[in-house]
């Protein structure tokens, strides 16, 4: 019988695949005494020789799908495992202490793990991390447990995990995944924004979806209601077929709209721009129609890695994405690390909030040594298109006057080494803390332009954590409050000659856009894979009646008025 779960839609789509489950199995065991102890040994032997298999297999794909560097890390776990200092000891302990295999390889590589994380030298440590990977991978082969790893897919799966970390999210296929669904999140998360991306349907913050599924389950995933299926009929299979087809129609009619202005009923124009986070996603900015990229991410150049990313590795990323884009605007956001994106080679401090506490603008102003290799490639690649450069969380003046002040010696330092830049390089903020909402006016004298980050603007100003499940009926994006944010924050740069962006959810939000069309925003940045239907939305409205109703929503009281007064003007 059918199992019905819902969840938040995070990404448009429909998806009809296998659960596969991402994850962390049962790796327990007893610790036993063995009488074979030959038995014990070729049994650690065989699953070495299966993790080797495994482990190339990964490297090789990670080498194909993600390039040399990603698949380096694989190199180093498969020189852990012909380490004959690591192998030896633990034959030899099975061997004399007569124990079972998961606790010879448990003791030995925990002495060298414990060994390794004592020293005072990051290489090291990096040894420690590919033991303990290496050990796990090992272990799971002596019990017969199946490791997932999202990179050796190779058939239609739906991906069914608590949650999907970025590089979890950089690994998958999207030949073969269709669609995933989590436990936790909203609409904002890292998972739920990387999966309009890759253009897979998603259902997040279903709370039990990794209880309630098996490993090869059938699932019908629908994005557009956030509705899962485990197990349907026949009949449902087929409807949502049927579904499917048509949802894959209404995209090829949509296409239509690829190369055509995105001017209202009035003849007013809107920019339309992309989100990014690496220079892969430049295809479907470009099958999408976008005239422009209004937020790169540029953290996803430095995770899935051991190590910082060089200031020339930058530099190709950079030059790619601004030669590819031509003449049409690239707003890059600098490194906005910190919150729930962490680095494991950045030892940062353990938070008791950290969404509030060390991170993007914050730690790159106090760790100059990780901004200015970001801040001299951003400039080197300047001559090849139209760069804009935006600082994340910026909270105070000083903040931004210091992070331009650094971009402006590392220009000198360039143009001393004889190094080209750009005289035209717009430098701007995310406004996202409720304080430079607040201060717009001020800013707006300083700043070239602002882009508003409404993922984080929404969370600070109502304090509500976007992660959590509890409170995730204070994510208002329509709330008066937030509308007379976005307000002040566009009146403030108009009235000096400057233009507003927002690069969060918001912007490609349906019942948003005639509100945000109304308070005069000047571009909005959405998912690639919501830009042709925002133009089809913006190609229907007014842009004088969608002032009017901006002027009335946020006079106001609750959200619930104000997406009843959209819904009223634009039936």
């Amino acid at each position: 019988m059918s199992n019905y779960i819902n969840g938040i839609a995070a990404s448009d789509g429909v998806a009809i695949a296998k659960a596969y489950l991402l994850v962390e199995p049962d790796l327990s065991y007893n610790s036993e005494k063995v009488k074979d102890v030959d038995a014990e040994i070729a049994k650690f032997q065989k699953a070495i020789e299966t993790s080797k298999v495994e482990l190339t297999k990964i490297r090789n794909n990670a080498e194909e799908n993600l390039g040399a560097d990603k698949a380096a890390i694989f190199d180093a776990h498969l020189l852990v495992l012909d380490d004959p200092e690591l192998i030896q000891p633990i034959e030899e302990k099975i061997k004399n202490e007569q124990v079972n295999a998961p606790t010879a390889l448990s003791d030995v590589t925990g002495q060298f793990i414990t060994i390794f994380e004592s020293m005072d030298n990051e290489y090291m440590k990096e040894r420690a991390a590919d033991i303990r990977d290496v050990s796990k991978r090992v272990l799971a082969h002596i019990l017969g447990v199946e490791l997932p790893n999202p990179s050796m897919i190779d058939e239609s799966v739906v991906i069914i995990g608590n949650d999907l970390t970025p590089s979890d999210t950089a690994q998958l296929n999207k030949a073969f995944v269709q669609g995933f669904v989590t436990n936790i999140g909203g609409r904002t998360s890292h998972s739920a924004i990387m999966s309009r991306s890759l253009e897979i349907a998603a259902v997040v913050g279903t709370k039990s979806i990794t209880q309630e599924v098996k490993q090869g389950d059938m699932i019908i995933v629908d994005g557009l209601t956030g509705e899962v299926i485990i197990d349907p009929t026949e009949d449902e299979v087929i409807a949502y077929q049927n579904k499917r087809e048509r949802f894959f129609e209404d995209k090829k009619e949509l296409q239509k709209l690829r190369d055509e202005e995105t001017t209202t009923v009035d003849g007013e124009h809107a920019e339309l721009a992309a989100n990014i986070g690496t220079p892969n996603d430049l295809k479907g900015v470009i099958e999408n129609g976008a005239e422009g990229v209004g937020l790169y991410r540029t953290e996803f150049l430095y995770m899935g890695r051991d190590e910082m990313p060089t200031e020339d590795e930058q530099f190709e990323a950079y030059k790619k994405v601004l030669e590819t884009m031509k003449d049409k605007r690239v707003v890059v956001r600098t490194l906005d690390i910190g919150g729930d994106k962490e680095l494991p080679y950045l030892s940062l401090p353990e938070e008791m909030n950290p969404f509030l506490g060390y991170r993007a603008i914050r730690l790159c102003l106090d760790q100059p040594e990780i901004f200015r290799p970001q801040l001299r490639a951003l400039l080197r690649a300047s001559t090849y298109g139209k760069l804009s450069i935006m600082f994340p969380m910026v909270a105070t003046i000083k903040e931004f006057q210091d992070a331009k002040a650094l971009l402006l010696e590392e220009k000198e330092n360039l143009t001393n080494e004889g190094i080209e830049v750009s005289d035209d390089i717009e430098v701007g903020i995310m406004v996202e803390i409720p304080s430079t909402a607040a201060l717009a006016d001020v800013f707006a004298k300083e700043v070239d332009f602002f882009s508003i980050g409404t993922n984080d603007l929404i969370q600070y100003t109502m304090a509500a954590d976007r992660m959590s499940e509890r409170v995730s009926y204070l994510y208002q994006p329509y709330n008066p409050a937030i509308l007379r944010l976005v307000q002040q924050v566009i009146e403030a740069s108009h009235k000096e000659g400057k233009w507003t962006g927002m690069c969060g959810e918001m912007a490609g939000d349906e019942t948003a856009i005639p509100l945000l069309l109304g308070l005069g925003l000047d571009e909005f940045s959405m998912s690639a894979t919501s830009i042709l239907k925002a133009r089809r939305q913006i190609k229907g409205l007014s842009k004088n009646e969608m002032e009017e109703l901006a002027q009335r929503a946020i006079n106001c009281a609750t959200s619930e008025e104000v997406q009843a007064l959209v819904s009223e003007y634009t039936k």
